[in-house]
């Protein structure tokens, strides 16, 4: 059992998810501080009030249903979903950066390899 657990901590897919967890978590923070820090700035100087956390719409006693924490949260989704769309977008991009002319000789010499193994097929007896 120890050995199976050491084999599936050295495969490369638990340590990438790893990685990703602890760079996910400083992201957040930096998006939090964007829209805590300068959006809401930027919502005080239009509107007033940045903080929307305190809005709340509905009191059940000592409760408080606060809808500005929700919206809050949305907006930091929002951020975060666009942050990450503009990341995956920029490393396929980085990724197929290759010079077609580059891809066409591979596509060529693979063509040509393919040609010479079916004209060998053919001329066997």
């Amino acid at each position: 059992m120890l050995r199976e657990f050491k084999d599936f901590i050295k495969r490369g897919n638990v340590i990438d998810l790893a990685v990703a967890v602890i760079i996910g978590g400083a992201f957040a923070l930096v998006i939090k501080s964007f829209t805590e820090d300068i959006l809401g700035g930027v919502l005080a100087a239009i509107g007033g009030e940045p903080d929307m956390s305190t809005a709340y719409v509905l009191e059940l006693g000592d409760g408080k249903i606060k809808f500005g924490s929700f919206a809050t949260a949305l907006i930091n989704f929002a951020i975060i979903a666009l942050s990450m769309f503009l990341v995956v977008k920029l490393i396929n991009k980085m990724q197929n950066l290759r010079p077609k002319e580059e891809m066409q000789e591979v596509e060529e010499s693979e063509l040509d390899l393919l040609r010479e193994i079916r004209d060998e097929l053919r001329n066997r007896p």
